[in-house]
């Protein structure tokens, strides 16, 4: 069978365009698509203000200025065109969903969402749905009422919110408030808002320090202790001129808690142990949650001690879930919502409530039992993390584990509470040390949210009905977050409970109340108009093909709890056949069924699809850990749409000439494409590969390594040496921007040709066979043609 694909760009569907083929076995190339994105959208901004617009893509470099819809730093959808009945969308199997990253940084050229404050009265809503005042509120009688857009009630406006309408029907004030002419902003909320109606204390950090043998062996409990002496200094505050307002505690732990007394007024801390775990409780009230300032000289000298304290320790045993309960139970007495930072080595495995067992199994690896690795033990954690979430209690666990954790169940509290997991596997003070640090700064620095509560409202027609993401429900409709911070996503989906019109679109509101990081109860609002259509090919013709497969790998990846990994593939290529076999029988001009037929919009499916099925969550090889997996699986739930890109299609930059402020085109993720000639940079979102060829020309590596011959490359360096030559201060510019772009801190690490260490780089080549059984592009894409002629025979 000769295999021709041809790209085409629809115009109306009884007008189809003359479809170009390509030679034959030739797939479409996923570096020409961005590329020719990054050329016709990079240089005017992208406004927000026509309804039902695909933004450009994540890989391009662009503008955004807000003129009623949310950006899509915000909120990205799978479609822009939502189909007018539930069978239009079955039929077309296209998934209806957003990915919303609600509390997104923006660019320091575009404007952060505006604050409003409607005093006492607290903000405008309708009287049924309780949408809030937003661009798609139409006012009526002169503007003393307003239609909603999302149900179509009818309200009075207030007295004190009153103002006259123009002749087109539009207040008079419009542009002068966010919330009638901006997609998204900020309210701020009343006492009706916060919890037992009383105003949230500000939060507080507590820091766990894991003192057992391997924990201090590994250099990791100095290096946490010197890193916060600093780290204090830069606690999330809103104000950068002001002191922050988070109070911090200290606890170190092995199989008993150590509690600090840090009072100002102490001269040394104090040290209380609770040896009975079994039962948790805090030993001291006063002096354990304080303001650094305050403490400062305490503080240090207890960072100072703890080092010294532990450095002889023989105790190998941990516990964990006491570890939790100790910091929930210091947030409940101090009444306020806070952030658990827990630095934790080994499996805890002494008499504890919590204590788990070692239970990797290798030979349960593609067998139907294999879904039971990724479940947590027992209910301890889960049962855990609810109460949790009801106190506000986020928990952020940086493992430094040298065998299996059970991060499965290590896990389950992190992800329930809106919190993040980190893993450095063989942890090693040299080279890891850079990469720690850098996460853990981020970490404590980066703006979040506490004590969240989410809610997605949606225009009549459609409606909210599925969640994915780092939170917990105790209902169908809002989401819980004990913390949100601005890298976290929740990507929800979308069905239909009756029929759109075209006229009106599909309108989605979400609204997220949570605390800030100086005590404030807010509300952030983020509005989306999409266009609603009743042809398949409008649906075809403004889809997201990125968002598509964020929203399909958090799909499969949650699927794998209860289903074999084989049949979540399965059923993966089966509905990507059924989008791709729907398109070509009702929307495609007729042609030779040799033909792989695809929308222009979604050119890049079927590459993009196969590296999500042949990931090594869904199909590993022999030598990932299931440690690894579970921690890749949790890690991807709340990706946004250009993270989740970068993890499944790396970026492949051959290291040629580097002048000017431009990137080298990127090349086609495939060995293949490597030159033994050259130096090429890969970049994964998690790592950061520097691959040399065995003849690369001698003035390259003098560039880059500041030595010409290939044999003396070391190749366990994690930096780059700093010369002083134009390529070398431009490849580390290059990597320096490519790790500020990244949520985690790519570690680098140089591969030479033909080394040991070159299995690890050309796993992420995904268009080649993977060692795992995983196809190339070219052999899947001729498995998916075979899939769409059966479905369409």
């Amino acid at each position: 069978m000769l295999l021709c694909l041809t790209s085409r760009s629809l115009v109306h569907s009884d007008h189809p365009p003359p479809t170009s083929s390509l030679p034959p076995r030739m797939p479409a190339c996923s570096i020409q698509v961005i590329e020719d994105d990054r050329v016709n959208k990079s240089s005017e901004p992208f406004t927000t203000g026509v309804k039902g617009q695909a933004p450009p893509l994540v890989t391009t470099n662009f503008q955004v200025k807000d003129q009623g819809n949310a950006s899509p730093r915000f909120i990205r959808c799978t479609a822009y065109n939502m189909p007018c009945t539930a069978d239009m969308a079955k039929q077309s199997q296209v998934p209806l969903a957003a990915v919303i990253k609600p509390l997104a940084m923006l660019p320091p050229d575009e404007t952060p969402p505006y604050i409003v404050d409607h005093g006492d009265g607290g903000p405008i809503r309708c009287n049924r749905c309780k949408a809030y005042m937003c661009p798609y509120m139409q006012f009526i009688e002169g503007g003393r009422r307003f239609q909603c857009g999302f149900c179509s009630c009818v309200t009075e406006v207030p007295p004190h919110y009153f103002q006259h309408l123009d002749h087109t029907g539009k207040r008079v004030d419009c542009y002068d408030r966010p919330e009638l002419s901006q997609g998204s902003y900020e309210f701020v909320a009343t006492v009706d808002y916060c919890k037992n109606n009383k105003l949230p204390q500000p939060p507080s950090f507590i820091f766990f320090i894991d003192v057992s043998y391997n924990a201090v062996k590994s250099g990791m409990v100095n290096i946490v202790c010197q890193e916060l002496k600093t780290l204090l200094d830069y606690l999330p505050r809103e104000n950068p001129e002001a002191d922050s307002v988070v109070r911090v505690g200290f606890v170190t732990y092995n199989k008993v808690l150590h509690f600090y007394n840090v009072k100002s007024s102490l001269a040394q801390p104090q040290m209380m142990v609770v040896s009975d775990v079994s039962d948790m409780f805090l030993p001291l009230l006063d002096g354990f949650l304080v303001g650094v300032n305050d403490s400062r000289m305490v503080i240090e000298s207890l960072l100072d001690q703890i080092p010294e304290m532990f450095a002889d320790t023989r105790e190998t045993e941990t516990v964990f879930g006491p570890v939790i309960q100790a910091g929930l139970e210091a947030l409940k007495a101090a009444d306020c919502a806070g952030k658990l930072f827990v630095f934790h080595s080994t499996l805890p495995i002494a008499e504890a409530p919590g204590k788990l067992k070692n239970r990797e199994d290798k030979k349960l690896v593609g067998t139907d039992k294999e879904k039971s690795l990724f479940q947590p033990q027992s209910g301890f954690y889960s049962n855990l993390s609810k109460e949790c979430v009801a106190q506000g209690c986020c928990v952020d666990l940086f493992l430094f584990p040298n065998q299996y954790v059970d991060v499965a169940t290590l896990g389950v509290v992190p992800v329930s509470t809106g919190g993040s997991v980190y893993k450095y596997t063989y942890f090693q003070a040299e080279t890891d040390r850079e990469r720690f640090l850098n996460d853990l700064r981020r970490d404590v620095q980066k703006p979040m949210g506490f004590d969240a509560v989410m809610r997605v409202r949606t225009s009549t027609g459609i409606r909210a009905t599925d969640f994915f993401g780092s939170f917990f429900m105790s209902n169908t409709t809002d989401v819980e977050l004990a913390g949100l911070d601005c890298d976290k996503t929740v990507t929800v989906e979308f069905r239909h409970d009756d029929k759109l019109s075209e006229d009106t679109g599909a309108l989605m509101q979400c609204a997220v109340l949570y605390t800030s990081c100086s005590g404030q109860r807010r509300l952030r609002v983020h509005n989306m108009a999409v266009n609603c259509c009743s042809q398949l090919a409008d649906l075809y013709r403004n889809c997201e093909t990125d968002t598509i497969i964020n929203f399909f790998s958090k799909y499969a990846y949650r699927s794998i709890l209860n289903t074999p990994t084989k049949t979540v593939r399965d059923t993966m290529v089966n509905q990507c056949a059924q989008i791709l076999a729907c398109y070509r029988k009702n929307c495609a001009s007729p042609s030779s069924a040799g033909q792989l037929i695809l929308p222009e919009c979604m050119k890049l499916l079927p590459v993009y699809l196969n590296c999500v099925l042949k990931s090594d969550v869904l199909q590993p090889g022999a030598d990932i850990s299931l440690d690894d997996r579970a921690y890749l699986r949790q890690l991807l739930s709340c990706m946004d749409v250009s993270e989740s890109h970068i993890f499944f299609y790396p970026r492949l930059l051959p290291l040629v000439k580097l002048d000017g402020g431009s990137l080298p085109m990127a090349v086609r993720n495939s060995e293949e494409r490597l030159s033994k000639g050259g130096v090429y940079l890969l970049e994964t979102g998690l790592h950061l590969f520097l691959w040399v060829g065995a003849n690369a020309q001698q003035e390259l590596l003098s560039n880059i390594f500041g030595t010409p011959t290939f044999s003396q490359i070391d190749p366990n360096m994690t930096s780059l040496p700093e010369l002083d030559n134009p390529f070398s201060q431009r490849l580390r510019e290059i990597i320096d921007s490519f790790r500020s772009q990244r949520s985690r801190y790519m570690k680098l690490m140089v591969v030479k040709q033909e080394d040991k260490a070159e299995l690890i780089f050309k796993h992420f080549l995904c268009e080649d066979k993977s060692t795992s059984g995983g196809a190339s592009y070219v052999d899947f894409l001729c498995h998916m043609h075979k899939e769409i002629r059966q479905l369409l025979s």
